[in-house]
C-alpha cells in the first residue's frame, strides 16, 4: 500500500482550549479536537476519508509541495 505525505497546520486555541487542525493541499480540510493527540487522530480520519470518497468521485487528489513550510511572520502594528 503506497503512502502520503500531508502538511498539517495545528494551533491551540486558548480561548476554547481546543486543538484545531488544518490541511492545506485539501482544500483546507479542518478538524478539531479537545487534545493535540485527538485532535492529529481526528485529522488522519479526516484525510482519510477525504481521500476515499476523492477516489469514488474520480476527483484528483491535489499534491502537496514538498517544500512548503508553516512560518510566523512578525508584524509590527501600530
Amino acid at each position: 500500500m503506497a503512502t502520503r505525505s500531508f502538511q498539517v497546520v495545528l494551533e491551540g486555541d486558548p480561548d476554547s482550549k481546543l486543538w484545531v487542525t488544518y490541511v492545506p493541499s485539501l482544500e483546507f480540510l479542518s478538524t478539531f479536537g479537545s487534545t493535540r493527540e485527538e485532535s492529529l487522530e481526528k485529522t488522519h480520519e479526516a484525510i482519510l476519508g477525504y481521500l476515499e470518497a476523492a477516489a469514488k468521485k474520480g476527483i484528483p487528489v491535489p499534491v502537496g509541495h514538498p517544500d512548503a513550510e508553516v512560518v510566523s511572520l512578525e508584524i509590527s502594528v501600530a
